[in-house]
């Protein structure tokens, strides 16, 4: 099986980061190009909820608010988008994959929630892997 994270487009790292905190697949990288093209500026959530509550849901830049309770992972550089996409995840799903690189994959089927991809066949998922591994 080809590790998907050397596929992966990956986010920008800041100097104290040895790996990304959060990767794209192709997959999910295409499908926000599309969605950035009918949507404009985008940006992830991930909470801990159950269900599709704890899939990665995107949404139009600024549209899920977020504030203390919210962890920023990432500011995603996707090729053919001028903005990076953030990706935020609730302080307490934070604290359970906090030692985990979360690679963001694209799968058949529809979600349930808000997600901009729903109407696409298709939803956001989150594979991980821990650090160092």
């Amino acid at each position: 099986m080809a590790d998907e994270s050397a596929h992966a487009e990956q986010a920008a790292l800041s100097p104290v980061d040895e790996v990304p905190r959060v990767e794209l697949t192709p997959a999910a990288a295409d499908l926000l190009r599309r969605l950035h093209d009918t949507h404009g500026p985008l940006m992830f959530h991930q909470s801990g909820g159950c269900c599709d509550g704890s899939a990665p849901m995107c949404y139009p830049a600024g549209e899920f608010r977020t504030g203390g309770s919210d962890v920023l992972l990432a500011e995603l550089e996707v090729a053919g988008v001028a903005e990076p996409v953030t990706f935020w995840m609730s302080r307490s799903q934070y604290e359970a994959w906090s030692h985990t690189r979360l690679i963001v994959d694209v799968v058949e089927g529809r979600g349930s929630g808000f997600s901009l991809e729903a109407p696409e066949g298709v939803r956001f998922l989150t594979r991980s892997r821990v650090v160092g591994a």
